[in-house]
């Protein structure tokens, strides 16, 4: 195995196409080791889940051949139908959607799956949402650990789980080899957190880290999550770097970008990930 960092790019960086070999090869040519598939909210990729058996044939071959894996899927589609919902019909489909994206993960050797790290989106948190969160986590990790597929909580731009702190203390009933932490130093850094203080305390469960800058939370000032351009935001990459370095932190980092839709998206990730190795140069993660 390499010492070079292990680096992905967000599926939404890429130039939109339906060509998952024409995807992974711009990733490749742009210098990425994986693409992270989004299965978010919206109906047209919410459908990826009911791909067919030669569809998800295909998008595998597109990895072997190109050598651009997709080890890892966004699964933000539970901001619409979350599993603390009030509603008892959404908590079924949450679950359903669970279940098939457990299903495609398996079939496409996806490894680890990141869930978002609310209980609800759209609807007031309340003491019931909590635990219907937990008991739908429960639930999947059940589900998730016949697969032997990873599910991974993100540090979240909500105030449910905004924090390390907050996922230990909501996930601390739960006892699962198969849920870990995939933190977002955008989001972390974005609520003032003690970065230092907050890595520490979650490493030993971290399988992945998202990489983005975010303007933080203020009294007056709602903070900004997306789109952020990198080094314009309030995350001390350098620092950040730093901390994973002392705690021996091995696992791969994800560029998480949204501009698939810009007018030159390759030379925007590159340009990323150039900016980034040189963050981690400061910070010494790594010395060339």
């Amino acid at each position: 195995m390499s010492s070079t960092p292990f680096i992905g790019i967000y599926e939404k960086a890429l130039p939109a196409t339906d060509s998952w070999f024409e995807k992974l090869a711009l990733a490749k040519f742009s210098g990425y080791n994986f693409v992270e598939i989004s299965i978010d909210e919206s109906n047209e990729r919410l459908s990826r889940l009911e791909w067919s058996s030669t569809t998800r044939k295909k998008v595998h071959t597109a990895a072997v051949n190109t050598g651009v894996s997709i080890p890892t899927m966004c699964l933000s589609g539970h901001r619409r139908y979350p599993f603390g919902s009030a509603d008892a019909d959404t908590r079924r489909a949450a679950g359903n959607i669970m279940c098939k994206a457990i299903d495609l993960a398996v079939d496409l050797g996806i490894r680890n799956i990141q869930l978002a790290g609310y209980d609800v989106y759209y609807e007031e948190s309340t003491p019931a949402s909590r635990e219907y969160f937990i008991e739908g986590l429960q639930n999947a990790l059940d589900l998730a650990a016949q697969a032997q597929v990873m599910l991974s909580i993100e540090i979240m731009d909500h105030p449910f789980i905004n924090s390390i702190t907050r996922y230990n203390e909501i996930t601390a009933a739960i006892d699962s080899p198969w849920l870990t932490l995939y933190p977002d130093v955008g989001n972390l850094s974005a609520w003032n957190n003690d970065i230092e203080k907050e890595l520490k305390a979650g490493i030993n469960k971290i399988t992945a880290i998202h990489l983005k800058d975010t303007l933080a939370v203020t009294d007056t000032f709602p903070g900004k999550f997306k789109e952020v351009p990198f080094g314009e935001g309030c995350v001390d990459f350098p620092k950040v770097f730093r901390t994973l370095k002392s705690l021996n932190y091995k696992g791969p980092f994800l560029i998480e970008m949204w501009t698939e839709k810009a007018e030159d998206p390759i030379e925007k990730i590159i340009s990323a990930k150039r900016w980034i190795l040189k963050q981690m140069r400061k910070g010494g993660f790594i010395s060339c």
